[in-house]
C-alpha cells in the first residue's frame, strides 16, 4: 500500500473512531439535546471555529466554488444538514445495537453506488474483505451468539436511521464523482464552504423543533457535548473523510465503518468500565482483517 493510502487509511480509522464517539453523545444526552438542537449547534460551532482560518482560501478559490456551483448546494445538504439530523433524530428512539445493524448496510450501497454511479465496480479483493469484515461485525454484533439475533426489534427509529446511512453513501458517492470539480479547493475551504451552505438548511428544522417546545438546559455536561461533536465529529471527522473519498474511493472508505462497534467497544471499554470479551477480540481481529483486505491495492 503507497503512503498516501496508508496515510488516507488512517485517517478514515481517525474519523470513524471520531463517529463511534458522536454515536455514543447522540444515545447518552438524547433525553436533554434534542435532534435538530444537536445538530444546529454542533455546526453553528464548528463552522465559528473554522471560519477565521477559511475566510482568505475561501475568497481565494471563489472561482473554483463558482464553478462547483450547485454541487456544493447537494453535498452540504446530504453530509452536513442531512444525515447527522437524521443519525440523531434515530437516536432517541432505538437502541444502540439497531443503529449498529443498520450500520452494516453502509458498504454495500457504497459497493454498489459505485458501480452504477461511478463506473468504479470494486475488485474481488474488495468484496472478499466486505465479507470478511461483516462477519467480524456479526460476531460483535451477535456476541458470538446466533441466538441473539432472534430477540432483536424494529421500530421507526430504524428506518430514519436506514435513510441516514443511505444518506451518507449518497455524501462519499458524490465526493468522488465530483472531484474533478472539487480537487482544486483545498480541504478546509471545502469544509468551510459547505457548512456555511449547511447551517442554513439546518435552522429551518431547528426552529420548528423550538416552536414544538424542545429546549435544552446549557450545562457543562451538554455544552461539552456539543463542543465534543463540533470539534472531533465535525471538523477532524470530516477532514478524513473527504481525504480518504479522495485517494482509496468511496466503496473502499465505507469498509472502516465497520469497525465503529469495535471502537464503540474500545471507548466503553475506557470511559465507562464496560469489559472486553472474547467476542470483542474475535469480531474486531475479523474486521481490522477485512478492512485491510478490501483497502490493500494488488501487488503490481
Amino acid at each position: 500500500m503507497r503512503h498516501s493510502a496508508r496515510y488516507a487509511v488512517a485517517g478514515l480509522l481517525l474519523a470513524v473512531l471520531c463517529w463511534s464517539g458522536n454515536a455514543l453523545v447522540a444515545r447518552a444526552f438524547a433525553g436533554q439535546i434534542s435532534p435538530f438542537t444537536l445538530s444546529f449547534w454542533r455546526w453553528t460551532l464548528a463552522l465559528s471555529l473554522l471560519l477565521p482560518f477559511v475566510a482568505k482560501p475561501l475568497w481565494q478559490h471563489r472561482r473554483e466554488l463558482q464553478a462547483a456551483g450547485w454541487r456544493l448546494l447537494v453535498l452540504a445538504a446530504v453530509g452536513i444538514a442531512g444525515y447527522n439530523s437524521m443519525l440523531y433524530a434515530a437516536a432517541q428512539t432505538t437502541a444502540a445495537i439497531n443503529i449498529t445493524l443498520v450500520n452494516t448496510c453502509l458498504p454495500l450501497m457504497t459497493f454498489i453506488g459505485a458501480g452504477v454511479l461511478l463506473g468504479e465496480w470494486p475488485q474481488r479483493r474488495a468484496w472478499l474483505g466486505l465479507g470478511v469484515a461483516a462477519i467480524g461485525l456479526l460476531v460483535l454484533i451477535t456476541r458470538a451468539s446466533w441466538t441473539t439475533l432472534s430477540t432483536l426489534s424494529f421500530n421507526h427509529g430504524d428506518l430514519i436511521m436506514l435513510l441516514a446511512v443511505a444518506d451518507w453513501a449518497l455524501y462519499s458517492l458524490l465526493l468522488r464523482r465530483w472531484a474533478s470539480y472539487l480537487q482544486a479547493i483545498p480541504p478546509l475551504a471545502l469544509l468551510g464552504v459547505l457548512m456555511l451552505l449547511g447551517v442554513p438548511l439546518i435552522l429551518p428544522l431547528y426552529l420548528y423543533e423550538l416552536s414544538q417546545g424542545a429546549r435544552f438546559v446549557p450545562t457543562a455536561a451538554t455544552l461539552g457535548a456539543i463542543a465534543y461533536t463540533a470539534v472531533f465529529a465535525s471538523l477532524l471527522a470530516y477532514l478524513c473523510w473527504n481525504h480518504g473519498v479522495r485517494v482509496v474511493g468511496a466503496a473502499k472508505a465505507a469498509l472502516s465503518n465497520y469497525l465503529m462497534p469495535v471502537f464503540t467497544a474500545i471507548l466503553g471499554w475506557l470511559l465507562l468500565g464496560e469489559g472486553l470479551q472474547l467476542f470483542h477480540w474475535v469480531g474486531g481481529a475479523l474486521i481490522f482483517s477485512g478492512l485491510l483486505l478490501g483497502t490493500k491495492r494488488p501487488a503490481s
